[in-house]
């Protein structure tokens, strides 16, 4: 600070400033600055996202027109896969290994068509969930966004491709003598809590393989797995019937096989609830809302590091 002395002279005089022995983050809370990227809290990441709605749809519908692009059949490939795949299991399955036990021929191809469709919804998810983060970077780094963005987009994506493949799924239904009913409603509360549950593995997966990349090539047998568990191609109480109990109970209360089961009780008229687990609707309600919960949290955790190095 400068002075004007008596003689005319300008003199300068140290004055102590307001803000000397302030540590960085007093002047900051002072100042109201924040640090560039640190993770919000988690109510206000929940409003970023909400206004991001718009994004995140947009960005869906994008990705879904993109897939099939370079096709000639285009966006039939959506419907075409899991058809063709549920006919590979009919052969394989059905004819030769005889794994319609239980189950009449006019219950088991929409049974197995079912099947193969609900479980391609979570599988497809999980493995855009895989790549949501690490498979864009150039998106991550050059814009200030809520990541979780991307794999909610990415589970978007593949429920409007499952609604687009609902059509066949009901023509399939209807030829082999199921036909429209008030329990066909109850496809919408199974659409959503799968829909939450898909959301919640592929955030928690996002993460994970934004810190591991190499996960997205693992996925792929992990998720065979789980599907020949999960009884796509068989009823698992017939197919474990001279076995312990507890197993198929095990194994019917994993939640793919939850959904698969809710859907097909569903739309079959000779898939009755005998086929289902105890208690199936609270199973399914708690891993909807146990995963989506904890995968969120779980991805929102780690926001500030990701598309970092």
């Amino acid at each position: 600070m400068s002075e004007t002395t008596q003689d005319g002279k300008v003199a300068v005089t140290d004055r102590p400033s307001p803000d000397d022995g302030m540590t960085a983050a007093e002047l900051a809370a002072k100042y109201g600055l924040s640090v560039s990227g640190a993770r919000p809290g988690l109510v206000e990441y929940v409003r970023q996202l909400w206004g991001r709605r718009h994004f995140i749809v947009a960005f869906s519908q994008a990705k879904l027109t993109a897939q099939y692009s370079q096709a000639k059949l285009g966006q039939l490939w959506q419907v075409a896969t899991p058809l063709l795949n549920a006919l590979v299991y009919f052969l394989i399955f059905g004819l030769i290994l005889n794994a319609d036990r239980g189950l009449s021929r006019e219950v088991y191809i929409p049974f197995l068509v079912t099947g193969v469709f609900v479980f391609t919804f979570t599988q497809s998810s999980v493995m855009a969930g895989v790549r949501a983060v690490s498979g864009n970077l150039g998106l991550v780094r050059a814009l200030h966004f809520p990541r979780a963005s991307l794999p909610i987009s990415f589970a978007l994506q593949q429920l409007q491709q499952l609604l687009f493949s609902m059509i066949v799924l009901f023509v399939v239904a209807i030829g082999f003598g199921s036909y429209p009913s008030l329990s066909w409603l109850l496809i919408v509360p199974v659409l959503v809590l799968q829909f939450l549950f898909n959301t919640g593995l592929a955030l928690i997966f996002a993460r994970a393989g934004a810190k591991t990349p190499d996960l997205a090539q693992l996925m792929p047998f992990v998720m065979r797995t789980w599907m020949y568990a999960s009884g796509v191609m068989f009823s698992i109480r017939a197919m474990l019937a001279d076995h312990p109990a507890w197993i198929a109970d095990v194994l019917q209360w994993n939640p793919a096989a939850v959904y698969m089961d809710l859907m097909r009780f569903a739309l079959i008229d000779g898939y009755g609830s005998e086929h289902l687990p105890p208690h199936v609707w609270a199973v399914a309600c708690g891993w909807a809302v146990v995963v989506a919960f904890g995968g969120f949290v779980y991805f929102w955790k780690a926001e500030e590091r990701y598309g970092r190095g």
